[in-house]
Formats: structure tokens, C-alpha cells, sequence
């Protein structure tokens, strides 16, 4: 009967016998059911916030405090010259002509520039808990270009007292590096080996919350918050009566243009208004206490996310808050990452990378110039710094004679001094 082929029967059989054969070959294939919500949750990288709205790294940046803490330290950051230094006995400069500047500094690979990259990292470190970059080499094991990780992607493992670390990359193809070939810079963990998620942790429930406040308020508001009234009659109405006049009511005032016609009220109705504020229902103490939770997770202050409710503790002056940033916030993260650079870039005891915080730490001209003062010396004081020193702090060209020390003399400075522009000191 099938003189000229197999039947539609028996090559769906072949389809079928094909298609289990390749499925058996698949390795490390994740199974999970479907009523395993968790183990789904997991597969998607998303987690459920006790509020039971869905965490991940789309949604949380809809929470506006979310998404304000994470571009204001990503950019505070990213925006900072990424320099190699180098040492020479005690001096220590920037040293452009290293081969490895230009990548950190400029771009550290054909499709974006350091200020996204840098970007990027940090990002990285604070909502996933984990940077990974594939660092590309020439033969000689020389650094030729960064190019970031989905963190979702990678999974590090210790082998023989070494990481590796198995990447999964957009195209589907994955492959096995060590740890010298991945820049990672993780956040705070248990092990050192994976910094912990902060999506996953600290921010679960109170970017879950922040979702689920915003949802509640868009439908209390998209209901004007309450119902307008209630129309009370004398005398009891069937419900057949009392969906007449409800659908009548929202078909003559409920679309937006007829909310202010002149009402119509059959007779013995009389329409009690209903008055109630969104504070009566918290929600506006409830969003203002999540946006200071956020700003505590993130370690920013909430005056610097446009929260300014309350007094901040964090200085009385912008000079002494820019300070506290820096060294409570920004230092801790930015450390990581210049330890982890030196270590697999750098990889020399003569160079050094490091970002140049000098321009957030620079306080107002006032205080500035009376730091200066100080600093070159006068009225019987030495000077530690030149007046060439300065006039670089402040992107000046330097001068004839400003690369000479104040050093005062019984009261004088000395013949070798006097020009070096310190202040007098008779």
C-alpha cells in the first residue's frame, strides 16, 4: 500500500523518536512544574514580594526611589575620571601613556564609552549583586577590551581553589572562563565567591510594596478615591430600581465630559456627598516611608532623591553632605571596583587605577581658597603644597617660580621664596 514512502503516520513516529532523542541529550536542563511557583520565579529571575507583586530588575526601576538612587550612584560614579596612576618612590601621577588607559578611560570596548560602562557596573552591583565583564586579551594576555555580562548569566564556582565561571551568552552559545579572563566585582556577600542580590534581599518587599502602593493609588485616583455619594430615597427600592437609576447616574456622569452636567434625581431622591482624603486611606505616608526605606537600602540620602520631608542627619551644610556621600556611599563601592581592576588588569606594583574623586570632594570657593591658604603656607607657617599645585586643583596653567615650597624664615621668606606666591609673612 506504501510502495512510494512511508506514511504521514509513521514519519510524525520519526519526528517524534528525533525530537526525545535530542531533548535526552540536552545537560543541565532546569524542571520545574507548573504549580512550583517558587522554582518559576527562579527560571525567570524573579522573585515575589510579600505584597505579592513580582520583583525583577524591569520592575523594581518603576519604583521611582528605586530608579533615582540607582542613576544618581551609577552616575555619580560613572561620571568620574577612571585613571592609571604611577608610582615613583613616593610621587604618584596620572600616567595617560599606560596601554590600558584608553580602554578604562575612554572606551573600553568599540560599542559604548567608559561613563556607560562604568554605568553599567554599578548598576550591576546594585541591583543583582554582581558585575561580570569578559576581559578580551591578544596572545600575550594583554587587556584589549571589557564587555559586560547579563549577571543573569553567569555562575561562578570554585575549581582546584580558583573561580570559573560559566557564561551563557545572548546568541545561546555558553562557554567556561577563568577566573583571570572575568572582571567581577561583587557587592556585599557570604562567601566572597557571589555578592548577594539586593533585588532578591533587602529590596524585595520594599520595592514590592512601592509596586503595589502605585497600584492601589492609580485605581483609588482612577476612582476619583471614593464614590462621589449615595442617592437615598424614603422608601425601600427593588434592585432591578436601583440598577436603573445607578447605570442612569454613571451613563449622564460618570465619562469625564459630563461629570459636571446638572444632575437629574427622581423624586424622593436625595444625593449625599462623600467626602474622604487620600491620607485617611495612608496612602501618602505610606509612599513617603518607602521612599526613605529605599534611600536607606541604597545608603543615600533621602534629601538627594528629592525627599525632603524631614531635617537631614547627614550634615547642616552641602559641603559636609557631599562628604558624607562620598565617604559612607560611594567610597565602599567605588573601592571594590578599583581592587578588583588593579588585581586582573593592572596587575603590576608600579601602576595603579583609580578614580580621581577630587571634584566631589571639593567644597565651596570660600572654603576652597581658605584650604589654599593654609596649604602654601604663611605667618610663620611652612607650606606643603605650591602655588603650581594649587593652580592645577583649580585647571589653571601653572607659572614661572610656582613650583617652589613657602618656607619662612625669622619671620621672612627667603630670597629663593619670595616669588613663589605664598602669602608674606612679615
Amino acid at each position: 500500500m506504501f510502495l512510494f514512502g512511508k506514511s504521514k503516520v509513521d514519519k510524525l513516529q520519526d519526528q517524534l523518536v528525533e525530537a526525545q532523542g535530542q531533548i535526552a541529550k540536552l545537560s543541565n536542563v532546569v524542571t520545574t512544574s507548573s504549580g512550583d511557583v517558587e522554582s518559576m520565579m527562579d527560571l525567570f529571575n524573579t522573585s515575589m514580594s510579600a505584597h505579592g507583586e513580582p520583583v525583577n530588575r524591569d520592575s523594581v526601576m518603576k519604583v521611582s526611589a528605586v530608579y533615582a538612587c540607582v542613576r544618581l550612584l551609577a552616575g555619580s560614579i560613572g561620571s568620574l575620571p577612571a585613571q592609571i596612576y604611577q608610582r615613583d618612590g613616593k610621587k604618584k601621577e596620572v600616567f595617560s601613556d599606560h596601554p590600558y588607559y584608553s580602554t578604562l578611560h575612554d572606551e573600553p570596548n568599540p560599542m559604548i564609552t567608559s561613563v556607560v560602562f562604568w554605568e553599567c557596573v554599578v548598576n550591576h552591583m546594585l541591583l543583582e549583586g554582581n558585575h561580570y565583564s569578559l576581559i578580551g586579551r591578544n596572545r600575550a594576555g594583554d587587556m584589549l577590551s571589557l564587555t559586560p555580562l547579563n549577571p543573569a548569566r553567569v555562575e561562578p564556582d570554585a575549581v582546584n581553589g580558583r573561580l570559573t565561571y560559566a557564561v551563557v551568552f545572548d546568541d545561546g552559545h555558553s562557554a567556561v572562563y577563568d577566573q583571570d579572563d572575568i572582571l567581577h566585582i561583587p557587592n556585599i556577600g557570604w562567601d566572597g565567591k557571589k555578592g548577594l542580590s539586593t533585588l532578591r534581599s533587602a529590596l524585595i518587599n520594599s520595592a514590592g510594596g512601592a509596586l503595589a502602593a502605585d497600584k492601589y493609588s492609580s485605581t483609588f485616583f482612577a476612582n476619583d478615591a471614593t464614590p462621589r455619594g449615595y442617592i437615598k430615597f424614603p422608601e425601600s427600592l427593588t434592585k432591578e430600581q436601583a440598577d436603573i437609576i445607578r447605570q442612569y447616574w454613571f451613563d449622564h456622569h460618570g465619562h469625564p465630559d459630563k461629570r459636571h452636567l446638572p444632575a437629574f434625581i427622581p423624586q424622593g431622591g436625595e444625593f449625599k456627598e462623600i467626602t474622604m482624603k487620600a491620607e485617611d486611606a495612608q496612602l501618602i505616608q505610606t509612599r513617603s516611608f518607602q521612599v526613605t526605606d529605599v534611600a536607606r537600602i541604597f545608603g543615600v540620602p533621602p534629601h538627594m532623591i528629592g525627599h525632603l520631608e524631614k531635617t537631614s542627619s547627614w550634615g547642616a551644610g552641602l559641603e559636609q553632605q557631599s562628604l558624607a556621600f562620598v565617604i559612607y556611599t560611594l567610597r565602599p563601592l567605588i573601592t571594590r571596583i578599583e581592587q578588583e581592576v588593579n588585581r586582573k588588569i593592572i596587575r603590576s606594583k608600579k601602576y595603579f587605577f583609580r578614580f580621581n574623586l577630587a571634584g566631589l570632594l571639593r567644597g565651596d570657593i570660600k572654603s576652597r581658597y581658605e584650604a589654599y591658604q593654609i596649604a602654601l603656607g604663611g605667618n610663620q607657617q611652612p607650606g606643603f603644597v605650591t602655588v603650581n599645585e594649587v593652580r592645577d586643583l583649580e585647571d589653571r596653567a601653572p607659572i614661572d617660580g610656582g613650583d617652589d615650597l613657602y618656607k619662612p624664615l625669622t619671620g621672612e621668606s627667603s630670597p629663593d621664596t619670595k616669588n613663589t606666591g605664598g602669602p608674606d609673612a612679615s
